[in-house]
């Protein structure tokens, strides 16, 4: 009984680093697939108007890191945890969870300020504006 925890550990994380190998190997033979996919989520988004653009980042950063997110990236960070075969340890969920949206946080609005002022310079109005 012992030992069936930590087989089943093994058997998790090996099969995570199995479908993480077919998923890389997918990506990088199926690279012509991904141009195709990115041309036109590009063509996409630059037909958007600026108004639409800076009302789409702040919905998206809103619902990913905003008041109600910790809740659901307690679920999700908990579902990845158990799904490598860990035991549930809420303060280390708790933990992980407050850092990673710090994180994330971060990284996004660099990445934002860094493609508004190159993509528009009009939509950094609109953005500061609407989420002021």
């Amino acid at each position: 009984m012992h030992n069936e925890d930590c087989i089943h550990m093994i058997l998790h994380f090996s099969t995570n680093l199995i479908c993480f190998f077919i998923l890389s190997g997918y990506s990088i033979m199926g690279n012509k697939e991904l141009i195709l996919l990115n041309s036109w989520i590009q063509e996409f988004l630059y037909n958007l108007s600026d108004t639409i653009k800076a009302f789409s980042i702040l919905l998206l950063t809103d619902l990913c890191i905003g008041f109600h997110s910790p809740h659901g990236w307690e679920l999700m960070i908990g579902f990845i945890y158990k799904d490598f075969g860990f035991a549930h340890n809420d303060p280390i969920i708790s933990g992980l969870v407050s850092t990673f949206l710090v994180i994330l946080y971060t990284i996004l609005k660099y990445w934002i300020f860094r493609y508004l002022k190159r993509a528009s310079p009009s939509l950094v109005v609109i953005y500061h504006s609407m989420n002021d």
